[in-house]
Parts: structure tokens; sequence; C-alpha cells
């Protein structure tokens, strides 16, 4: 096996005349992406590498573009005809993959489905809740019925794959992993999966919308950055996502290659053990002993760790420059986004004097977990947090796993602080404040990636209010004030937004999307010049 030691010093040993740089036919796409594909199944797991291939294989209610703005889909308009109802007009003449017709019954069927699916760790029942009843008016008609006025309803529906009653009526999850119920109505068939490693993927010439580009797409997972680095410049890929940030300028300066970049909405994170009252399991005293209270629980704790951190050095040191220091859930300018919620400063001396008033002087052990495979630098993120809590009294250790460990574990509430990431799909701040800080409550679809279980009533509240509210302005200023809440009851710690970067081979172009979504359509054999 070779071993990459640095995927970047190896391209003046790859520049030579055979690297076949332009598209073959402009027929075939390979693809490197940076995070495994954990389901198949539109439904099981909110994940961005999930959502990416459930886009090519599936298609919604609604998209969103580059810039998440949502645009039509499987339905060509909607409109609401009471504040408590929303009409929906379907595209006519769409077939899925087998063949099946696809009209409001499926629409119906797929929501009916959606909070049923077993032993989903992060459930997409969350923009499926508010709807109360589905009036199947004609097979191209449907009207939605929420219990109060509903704003998002176009917006949710962006992320609920829609899924044939006939195919699907007795679908599992392992079923859609497998391969024969991965069925659906996108621009992609799946010919075969194979966990971990790679999708094999054909076009489907029976597409309603835009003729991909490409007759047959192989989607890898590289999830080393050294490796798909190098296997983009060794010719045996044609696109990468999530290009190393030490790579990052030499690619600029490679003539051979193209890159597509912009600010993204993911944010990332640290969460915390707010399930336990005692003993939190990777917290102790200096001796090693557990302390009978949860330390967690206590937001001066919180604020201290939050403010021993020193987020500028991490985004120019660690990220490269290639993230924003971040104190919410967004980058300025996305809806909800609020002016002044500035990253916490950097100050060691204060994070001790916290300490001290919380009632711990001396500090206490505690271990940060983390992948060491899913975001950007995310090892030496949280290596370089560890140290930086050491220095504030908090003698940390640092444990990073392989993704599909990590992700099991959080989800279970087995950890007491780690760090992960949230892609925002909508552009706006009540995605994340549903999915990460609101508390966790089964029936409603809240919470749902709250892994660490925080619960702020007040923010409940606030946030209840905004998701009812049909005036935009008045929404974005709920929005805003439960985003303040949350972030100074420090429910969550934000470290930084990442930018988004792909890098291609000459003869290939995409635009760089701010969900950081990789998917085949968006690539296109770039225009002669």
């Amino acid at each position: 096996m070779t071993v990459f030691r640095h995927a970047a010093g190896l391209a003046a040993g790859l520049a030579i005349a055979g690297l076949a740089l332009e598209p073959a036919a402009a027929q075939t796409l390979t693809m490197g992406v940076g995070a495994p594909v954990t389901s198949i199944d539109p439904h099981y797991h909110q994940l961005s590498p999930n959502t990416a291939v459930a886009e090519m294989i599936f298609s919604a209610l609604t998209e969103t573009d580059s810039r998440a703005r949502i645009t039509p889909d499987l339905a060509e308009s909607w409109r609401p005809v009471s504040d408590t109802v929303w009409e929906f007009k379907l595209r006519q003449g769409v077939t899925f993959h087998n063949g099946s017709p696809f009209t409001a019954e499926d629409v119906a069927f797929t929501f009916e489905r959606v909070p049923k699916v077993p032993n989903s760790p992060s459930s997409y029942a969350i923009y499926t809740r508010p709807i109360t009843r589905v009036e199947i008016v004609d097979s191209y008609t449907l009207r939605l019925h929420t219990a109060s006025p509903y704003p998002l309803m176009p917006t949710d529906l962006a992320s609920v794959m829609i899924l044939d009653r006939e195919t699907h009526a007795n679908a599992t999850t392992e079923g859609f992993n497998a391969g024969p119920m991965a069925v659906g109505t996108g621009p992609f068939r799946m010919v075969s999966h194979r966990n971990g490693d790679r999708i094999e993927f054909e076009r489907n010439d029976n597409y309603f919308g835009p003729r991909p580009a490409w007759s047959r797409v192989t989607y890898r997972m590289i999830t080393n950055d050294a490796a798909r680095t190098a296997a983009l410049l060794a010719g045996d890929v044609d696109v990468i996502d999530q290009v190393p940030t030490s790579d990052l300028a030499k690619l600029r300066g490679d003539q051979r290659l193209t890159l597509a970049e912009t600010t993204g909405l993911r944010v990332i994170f640290l969460s915390f053990d707010h399930v336990r009252d005692d003993a939190s399991p990777f917290v102790t005293d200096n001796d090693g002993k557990p302390i009978p209270r949860n330390p967690l629980r206590d937001p001066r704790v919180r604020r201290a760790l939050s403010t021993a951190i020193d987020r500028n050095a991490i985004t120019e040191r660690v990220m490269e420059s290639a993230a924003l220091p971040a104190g919410q859930f967004l980058p300025e300018g996305s809806f909800g986004y609020v002016p002044g919620l500035n990253p916490p400063r950097f100050d060691t001396e204060a994070a001790k004097r916290l300490l001290a008033e919380a009632g711990f002087p001396g500090g206490f052990r505690i271990t940060l977990h983390g992948p060491n495979d899913r975001y950007p630098n995310d090892a030496r993120i949280i290596q370089a947090i560890g140290q930086m809590w050491t220095r504030a009294g908090v003698r940390t250790a640092v444990e990073a796993q392989p993704w599909t460990t990590f992700v099991g574990r959080a989800a279970r509430q087995e950890l007491s602080a780690f760090l992960i990431g949230w892609g925002t799909s909508s552009g706006e701040a009540s995605n994340p404040l549903r999915n990460l800080t609101a508390t966790f409550d089964r029936e409603k679809g809240y919470g749902a990636s709250n892994r660490g279980r925080y619960s702020n009533p007040e923010a409940d509240r606030i946030l209840e209010q905004a998701m009812r509210e049909l005036d935009d302005a008045k929404r974005e200023a709920l929005l805003q004030q439960a985003t303040r809440l949350a972030m100074e009851d420090v429910g969550i710690v934000p470290l930084h937004i990442q930018k988004n970067a792909w890098a291609m081979r000459r003869g290939f172009a995409m635009e760089a999307r701010a969900d950081e979504l990789t998917r085949a359509q968006d690539v296109r054999p770039a225009a002669a010049r």
C-alpha cells in the first residue's frame, strides 16, 4: 500500500505529458469526496454527504440553488391558500427510475414514512411534523394543512426526498443501501454501492430536469486528505471536494487545475453533555476521580471553555484562512444573522476567573472527542483546543476517531465534550435553531441533531413563535432573539464557518455551493477558451 505523506509535494512528479486532463468525451466523471456516505436511505440520517447523494438519485418538491435559495423541483409552484394551508402544483409526466408515474399519492406516502424510519440517528421528521393533514385535490395538486401558520413549508420540503408509494411501501434502510430500493426520480440511477468506498451511477435519461453531462459517474469516498489531492493530481479523479487547506495555495497556482470556492453555511462547533446532573463520563477532578455534579451544566464553566479558545489562531494557523471565526450559527448576510454577536474574545485569565467562580479554582480534567476524517483539519482543531483548555486549567485529553464510530457515540450521548459540524441547507437560522439547540422532542422533530441535549425553554418559546410568523422581518427578529439567547447561554460553542473549495482538472467546471453539497449534476465540461 502506498502511503501519501503530503499530496502537494507530489505535484512536480506528476507534471507529465500523459495526464489526459480533458473530459473523456464528456461522458464519464469520477469524483473524490472527503466524507463517507453513511446511508442511501434519504430519510435515515441528516448529513450533508448523504444529502448530496440523495439529490443525485431522488428529487424533492423544492430544491435549493447554489446560494441556498428555494427553487421548483417536483413541484412547479406553490402558494398559501390560507394561513394554515399550502397548495402545491406538481409536475406532470415525471416517472421514477422503474417507470412508475409520480403523483400526489407518492408525496402523501413519503410524508407518512419520514417519522417512522427506525433507528434514525438524526431524523427528517422535523420537516414533516408541522403537516397535520395531506389533502390530495387531484393527482397533481395537494394541499398541506398545518395547525398554525407555517411560513417555512416550501423551504423545509427541499430536505424531503419523494419516494414511490408502490416501490417503497415496505422499504427498509438496508434495502436502500443494498441497492434495490434506491429508486427515485433524480438525474442518476445507482448502479452499485460499496459502503465507505464508492458508488457507481448512470444517467437517468428520463429525468425531467436539465440533462446531466455525464452518462456514468464514479463517486469515490477518499477520506484521507493527502490521498484525495494525490488522486486529483494523478488524474485518477476529475473533481475533489474538501480541498485540504494546506494544498489550497499550491493548487490555485497549478495551470492544469481549476478551483471553485465560496463562503459556506457550515458551522464547526463544540457540544457539551447537558444530559447528566451527576457525573459526566469523561470529566474528573485533577486526581482522576469522578466529579459528583456535572460542571458542564454550569454556564460559567461553558463560558470559560469558550473564552479559553483562540478562534483566530485556529482559523489562521490550523485552517490556513479557509474559515471565518464564528460566534453564532451563520455568516453575515444570512437570514437570522445577529449583528454584533461576535466570536467571544480569547482570554485565558478570564476563563480561569470564571472557573473559580463556578467552584473550580484548580480546574478539572476532561476528554474532548471529535472525528479525524470528516471536516477539514478536525483532529488538529481538537488538539489545538485541548492545549488551550489545559493552559486555562482544564487538563484536556483528546480522542479523535473515524467519523462512523464517533457520530454513533455522540448520537447516544456517550460523550462529555465533542467537536462536530452543521451545514445549514436553508440559509436561515431557523434550521440550526430547530436542529441543534431546540429541546429534543421526538414528536415535534425538534432537536434531531441536538446530541448534547441542550435545553433552553425561553429560546424554544421564541423559536416556536418565529415558526408561526408569516412576516419575514418579524420572523427574522425572533430568530435573532432565539439565537442570541442560545449563544449567550453557551448552549453550543461556535468555532468557525468553513469556506468551501472544490478542485478539478482542466476542462471541468462547477459552481461552488454554499451548502457544500458535491453532486455530479453540478459539474459540467468547461466552455472552450
